[in-house]
């Protein structure tokens, strides 16, 4: 399912890029300042989550830009081609430079564990969705962040604690470990595995860059998903 496919429009990206910005509130529960805005031009309209630079909260381990690795994850899951990441760009906004994400209408009582539990034909979603945490080094997959649109397709989000160049994968996606990678997760792999696309490393630092290279090669060389023996590798709380 291709971005235009989701959202029914003919130019999603442009949309996001280009039309006219309205916030509509701020989202609750968010650690750093997230809002819920209407973007519009004269094709149409669609809602978008809007993180800007100026609303983050400080963090020892990531530099500031956290709405640049939001983007940067997007890139990642297209040029895989895997199609896990809404649509997401980088602009100024009413509060300054952040990214905005194509909203994903979606079931809030519906999470990884209630689709891993009763819906064993999107298994497939999901693991490969644990193949691109792995790569991402996502420190904060919660079961709350993995989405299911009125379509039946699996979308994550919050991307924002991405891509350190230390490993500090931290997610609630450990129901596929020692299974062998599937030939299409391979192929994905080895896209980026000698060079990663520029569209993704300009958004990075360059040990971020390399990291990503060499978790690509090195889950190719296991061939498997691996598994957590400390079981720690967990975010909290869970959804």
């Amino acid at each position: 399912m291709s971005a235009n496919e989701l959202v029914g429009h003919h130019d999603p990206m442009r949309l996001l890029a280009e039309g006219e910005i309205e916030v509509v509130g701020r989202m609750p529960w968010s650690s750093n300042a997230t809002f819920l805005v209407k973007i519009a031009d004269d094709s149409g309209s669609t809602q978008a989550i809007y993180k800007p630079l100026r609303g983050e909260r400080p963090l020892w381990d990531f530099e500031p830009g956290l709405h640049r690795r939001e983007v940067a994850a997007y890139q990642l899951s297209e040029e895989m081609g895997f199609d896990l990441v809404p649509p997401t760009i980088l602009r100024d906004g009413p509060m300054g430079e952040g990214s905005f994400q194509w909203f994903i209408e979606a079931d809030p009582n519906v999470h990884y564990f209630t689709v891993f539990e009763s819906r064993d034909e999107l298994h497939d979603q999901l693991k490969t969705m644990a193949v691109f945490d792995i790569i991402a080094n996502n420190t904060d997959r919660k079961g709350g962040h993995v989405l299911l649109d009125t379509n039946d397709h699996v979308w994550g989000i919050d991307h924002g604690v991405c891509f350190s160049g230390d490993f500090k994968l931290r997610t609630v996606i450990w129901d596929f470990a020692t299974e062998n990678l599937t030939p299409s997760h391979r192929e994905a792999l080895m896209r980026i595995v000698d060079q990663v696309p520029m569209r993704v490393a300009a958004l990075l630092n360059d040990e971020e860059v390399q990291a990503i290279a060499e978790r690509a090669r090195w889950l190719l060389d296991a061939g498997v998903l691996p598994y957590d023996p400390s079981g720690r590798r967990v975010p909290w709380p869970l959804v």
